[in-house]
């Protein structure tokens, strides 16, 4: 008897016992990989976002730096541009300078030009015409449709083999040099303001004796090709390319998945007392005790709606020598698709988007997309027009 309690007192589980404690195990193991897999598409998703966000960020950054020191030549300001000038200025810009002209062809008006028109833009259109472009058609491959080309130009920041960290002259650079010798019977300061070029460089400093300060000559290109690594990957970067001295070499890639960028000028062409600027007149004041009101000259501010140089209406000199604000738009997206996802929506990059051409979408894919706009103003062109 003691036998087969001890027996029974040891049997295990019964079959429907067993059976109901595996559907639950298997249920509980079903919720934990559901968890799991939750989990780690949440955090694939939010990788994206976060991806898109600082691409994005840096991207803005980068660029709004850039336009920031568009048009600073060191101490030098284009007569036109120049208030207390009392003479019809002689250096207004005659033409759009070619980006990449070869070197060995700069020379007047051409240089007149580059200082009096730090900033450019151009469009490319959709289906991508052959030429890409009408200048720089060779710098600028595989680019987007529907996107922009910008160019920015200004010297250094820093003196070169001077300022720490400023590297010194390289032979072949090309570098900025200012007059800075005030005295009327010296040779520099009366044949010769500012130099661009890789030598030669005989400008004087105040005292007329000591060679004056070298910066070396920026200018950079920036475009978004449609691919990154490999041609037909799909995933479409910001290029950039910096002026080396005779060209602009091969882009580099800068930031992938931005997938539209277009730019728009503030131009300011009108003076503070409503009156149009006019660079064939000597400044003319509205009060010549003060001088704080200049009657024919811009007043740093843009004039009415921005504007974005088109194919069908590209920018003339007269706006882009009296650009003083540029407004950035990038369009960047994840470089994989989100599972059950499908992107809608359409993205104005305009301030305004009266027309299917100014926006981009809906792409109707399962890329997540988020519009970033700056609006980076030139300091260097806009204080130059400013009066207390």
């Amino acid at each position: 008897m003691n036998r087969v309690q001890r027996l029974r007192a040891q049997s295990g589980f019964s079959l429907i016992e067993l059976m109901v404690s595996l559907v639950i195990g298997l249920f509980i193991a079903i919720a934990l990989v559901s968890l799991l897999i939750n989990v780690n598409r949440n955090n694939s998703e939010l990788s994206k976002t976060n991806r898109i966000i600082e691409n994005g960020r840096f991207a803005v950054q980068m660029l709004t730096a850039d336009l920031g020191h568009a048009g600073f030549w060191a101490g030098h300001v284009p007569k036109f541009d120049d208030l207390t000038n009392t003479a019809v200025p002689t250096d207004v810009p005659t033409g759009i300078p070619n980006p990449c002209v070869s070197l060995a062809i700069w020379g007047d008006p051409y240089k007149t030009n580059l200082l009096g028109i730090p900033v450019q833009a151009y469009e490319i259109p959709s289906p991508v015409p052959s030429p890409t472009l009408s200048v720089c058609a060779t710098r600028v491959l595989n680019p987007q449709p529907n996107t922009d080309v910008l160019f920015v130009r200004h010297a250094e920041t820093c003196i070169a083999g001077v300022d720490t960290n400023c590297p010194a002259q390289v032979v072949g650079d090309v570098y900025f040099q200012e007059a800075l010798c005030t005295t009327t019977t010296s040779v520099n300061y009366t044949t010769t303001v500012s130099i661009i070029g890789t030598d030669t460089f005989t400008l004087k400093k105040r005292d007329c004796t000591t060679t004056a300060d070298l910066y070396r000559f920026v200018s950079n290109m920036y475009y978004i090709r449609d691919y990154a690594v490999t041609a037909g990957d799909g995933i479409p970067t910001l290029m950039r390319s910096q002026w080396n001295g005779t060209s602009f070499p091969a882009a580099q890639a800068v930031v992938e998945g931005v997938e539209g960028f277009r730019v728009e000028i503030g131009v300011d062409n009108v003076s503070d007392s409503g009156a149009a600027a006019n660079f064939t007149q000597a400044v003319i004041w509205a009060n010549n005790a003060n001088l704080n009101s200049p009657t024919n000259r811009g007043d740093g501010l843009p004039d009415g709606a921005y504007i974005r140089c088109t194919t069908a209406a590209p920018c003339t000199v007269a706006q882009l020598m009296n650009a003083v604000a540029v407004k950035v738009y990038l369009l960047v997206r994840s470089e994989n698709k989100s599972p059950n996802f499908i992107d809608g929506k359409a993205y104005c990059l305009a301030s305004s988007c009266p027309t299917a051409a100014d926006k981009m979408g809906p792409f109707n894919d399962g890329y997540k997309r988020h519009l970033f706009m700056q609006t980076i103003r030139l300091t260097n062109v806009s204080s130059r027009r400013e009066t207390p």
